[in-house]
C-alpha cells in the first residue's frame, strides 16, 4: 500500500469540519495514521460503562468503526462518503473501568471500491485485546 495521503493533523481537521458529531470533543485522539495502520485512544469516561462496570459493546464498536474510517482516510485521502458495509466484533474479555481504550486498526486489502481491515481493541496498558473486529468499507467513485 502507498504512503499516507493525509497526516494526523489533516485527518483531525477534516473530521472536525466534516464529522463533528463523532470528532468534536477531546475524548478520542488519533495517535498515529500512516496509510496502512492507525492508533486511536478513547479517554476513559463513566459514559463508556454498562451495568456491571465493564466497557460497553456500543462504545467498543463505535471506536473500532472510527479507527477503520481513520486508517482508510489516511490511505485514500479526504473521501468523506466512504461508508461501513460490514462490521463483525468478537468480545474477548472485559474492558476494565478507569482505563483508556486503544484501537489498533490495520488495512488488510485496499481496492478501488472496497477496503477490508481489522481492529484490535485494548484496555489500558494490557497487551491482550478485549475485542477483535473485522470491517469492510465501501469507497465511492469520486
Amino acid at each position: 500500500m502507498a504512503l499516507a495521503k493525509m497526516s494526523v493533523a489533516e485527518l483531525e481537521q477534516f473530521l472536525r469540519d466534516e464529522f463533528p458529531q463523532a470528532f468534536s470533543g477531546d475524548d478520542i485522539t488519533i495517535e498515529s495514521a500512516d496509510g496502512q495502520t492507525s492508533l486511536l485512544r478513547q479517554r476513559y469516561s463513566e459514559r463508556m460503562l454498562r451495568p456491571g462496570g465493564t466497557v460497553s459493546g456500543p462504545t467498543l464498536m463505535a471506536l473500532a468503526d472510527f479507527a477503520m474510517y481513520v486508517v482508510l482516510l489516511s490511505a485514500i485521502g479526504p473521501i468523506g462518503l466512504a461508508v461501513t458495509t460490514n462490521l463483525n466484533i468478537n468480545f474477548l474479555r472485559k474492558g476494565q473501568p478507569g482505563q483508556d481504550v486503544l484501537a489498533e486498526a490495520r488495512l488488510l486489502k485496499l481496492g478501488k471500491r472496497l477496503a477490508v481491515g481489522e481492529v484490535n481493541l485494548l484496555s489500558g496498558t494490557s497487551p491482550d485485546p478485549i475485542a477483535h473486529v473485522t470491517s469492510t468499507y465501501s469507497i465511492p467513485n469520486v
